[in-house]
């Protein structure tokens, strides 16, 4: 961790005075003076050079932003921002997170992780990722799956699984340096205090000339308290040499203290609430095993949410469905979509993986899977009123480029889908390029002479991204086939894949084209084998290996009977 040299601490106090003064005279701030309380939400004009980096990767457009750390804004597009740092490589979101204890009565506590996953204005219900055991000054990173904006919520044991911390921080644009500071005496105070900013650099320490969020946390039995600053204990106690000093003003993000799911200013909140996962209610090692961290240790988020799943899933949230056999083919496709809350199955238990898909619910699926910047502005489907549930879903999936206007500006949201056009709409709202010869690449297809020409560059760059998911027979792409939800489970999940925000499910139905293969077959203008694919079992996650699939299972389409919505009347 990086001292604070004088220079740095000479901006940090002209940064705190002018923090103060845009809280003094904000409307909010108003509120706390008036009750006594003088949180800090860090924010700047929006006439700085800083921007907010939103999750949907779009400049905000309000009044005030809150302070990003050192970067640049690159615009890809009117609609499209970047986050890059100063050396110009794009940040990808993660946190490092190490816990203190200054006195040095402590030697190791559980630290245990989980994920509110932000979507639209709201967030997600929370997932488990892992009780850690850690050393006192230990460090870990927690890397992929995240987005800026996601909240990461930590609860700290003893070793005697007593209750003496809580946390939660919000995700920034890169990599975040978090650090938890323990007092001396867990069970007499159970304050912690939480100090986290900018690492774009990733050496451990919060970046200079960046927001440095601060605050303190307060238990009681079962509930949080989120405080205004530490005027009411012993400050001196959470003292850590590396970090900025302790401050008697809390430093929030803007999140924290505003809106529908701000933090600061309620009355302990409740963090053991009935809904959710049954193995964050119970006591370390009850359910799952802990995990050692040792030094530097790494730890893939979007591989965690995979492994506990069938604990780690709020009990609101079905992912198993009476339809759906342990040794189905895309068990684990439809079981993490539907963690994930981007497919549901229906109030009968079932989640009917033959029946078809209409073009309103896959926009749906859409909406809910990504994130990713406008492209197009909308425009108003003569056959799509304001009212229709798929509105907005509709509306959003036009501007990200995946599904298009049919003629006369018609939608036709109940018109059933095909594989080609699921193919042709992830192709297409994902922008992928292939590379090498489109011929060769489509080979892999015993069927390929029957894509049109139109859209062979479009499945050619599916395949090389891993995209393509071919059941029952992995050679025949069956484009003019009516797809089914389960083939779109397993689509749209490769399709996140391929973008790094989901983990790897191993299927021996996903095409996966090895490059060196390609080449070679550009040189030599051999037809390739039926073996030149990777193929992989299913090997099941949670619940032991489940096999491949014999092929009894057979997708055979079925009427549509949800009334033109997505199931559970959503």
């Amino acid at each position: 961790m990086k001292y604070i040299n004088q220079t740095n601490f000479a901006f940090l106090s002209k940064f705190f005075l002018a923090a103060t003064s845009v809280a003094i005279f904000s409307p909010i701030a108003s509120v706390y003076a008036t009750s006594g309380f003088s949180t800090i939400v860090a924010q700047i004009p929006d006439n700085s050079t800083e921007q907010k980096i939103l999750a949907n990767n779009q400049p905000e457009t309000s009044s005030y932003t809150t302070t990003i750390q050192r970067q640049s804004v690159i615009k890809k597009s009117p609609t499209q921002v970047y986050a890059r740092n100063v050396s110009g490589k794009r940040q990808k979101t993660a946190f490092s997170l190490a816990i203190w204890e200054p006195s040095g009565n402590l030697s190791e506590v559980i630290a245990r992780v989980s994920v509110k996953s932000k979507r639209d204005n709201g967030y997600l219900k929370e997932r488990f990722l892992g009780d850690y055991k850690y050393k006192i000054q230990q460090k870990a990173k927690f890397v992929k799956g995240l987005k800026a904006s996601d909240r990461i919520v930590v609860r700290l044991y003893d070793l005697q699984n007593h209750f003496i911390g809580y946390s939660e921080f919000e995700c920034l644009s890169a990599n975040t340096a978090v650090n938890l500071i323990l007092s001396g005496k867990p069970l007499e105070y159970r304050v912690l205090r939480t100090v986290y900013g900018i690492d774009a650099n990733q050496d451990g320490a919060i970046d200079a000339r960046t927001t440095t969020y601060d605050y303190f946390t307060q238990i009681s039995n079962q509930k949080v308290n989120f405080l205004s600053g530490s005027q009411t204990f012993q400050a001196n106690q959470f003292q850590v040499e590396s970090l900025s000093k302790v401050s008697p003003t809390s430093v929030y993000p803007v999140s924290f203290t505003q809106g529908e799911f701000a933090l600061v200013r309620q009355s302990f909140i409740n963090v053991f609430s009935s809904d959710l996962p049954k193995v964050l209610r119970v006591t370390p090692g009850s359910l799952v095993q802990v995990t050692e961290v040792r030094d530097n240790s790494s730890y893939d988020i979007s591989q965690l949410l995979i492994n506990y799943r069938q604990v780690g899933v709020s009990p609101t949230i079905q992912v198993n469905f009476s339809d759906v056999s342990t040794n189905h083919w895309a068990k684990d496709f439809i079981a993490e979509l539907s963690a994930m809350e981007i497919v549901e199955g229906f109030p009968d238990g079932t989640f009917r993986p033959d029946a078809p898909v209409t073009r309103a619910q896959f926009a749906s699926m859409l909406h809910k899977a990504f994130t990713k910047g406008k492209i197009r502005q909308g425009i108003p489907f003569k056959d799509v009123s304001t009212r229709y549930w798929a509105y907005n879903a509709i509306r959003d999936a036009y501007q990200m480029g995946f599904l298009n206007a049919l003629i006369d500006k018609d939608f036709n949201p109940t018109q059933r889908l095909s594989r080609l056009d699921i193919l042709v709409a992830l192709a297409q709202g994902l922008n992928y390029q292939a590379s090498g010869s489109t011929d060769a690449i489509l080979s892999v297809y015993n069927d390929a002479t029957n894509i049109r020409r139109e859209h062979r560059s479009l499945i050619a760059a599916l395949t090389q991204h891993g995209i393509v998911v071919n059941y029952p027979n992995v050679n025949l792409l069956n484009a003019e086939r009516v797809a089914t939800r389960s083939e779109v489970s397993a689509l749209l999940y490769q399709a996140l894949y391929s973008t790094g925000k989901v983990g790897n499910i191993s299927s021996q139905y996903v095409v996966i084209q090895q490059q060196q293969q390609v080449a070679l077959e550009e040189r030599t203008e051999t037809p390739r084998g039926r073996d030149t694919m990777r193929r992989h079992c299913n090997q099941g996650i949670g619940n032991g290996a489940e096999g491949c699939d014999p092929g009894n299972s057979h997708p055979h389409g079925s009427s549509n009977d949800e009334g033109g919505r997505t199931p559970g009347n959503r």
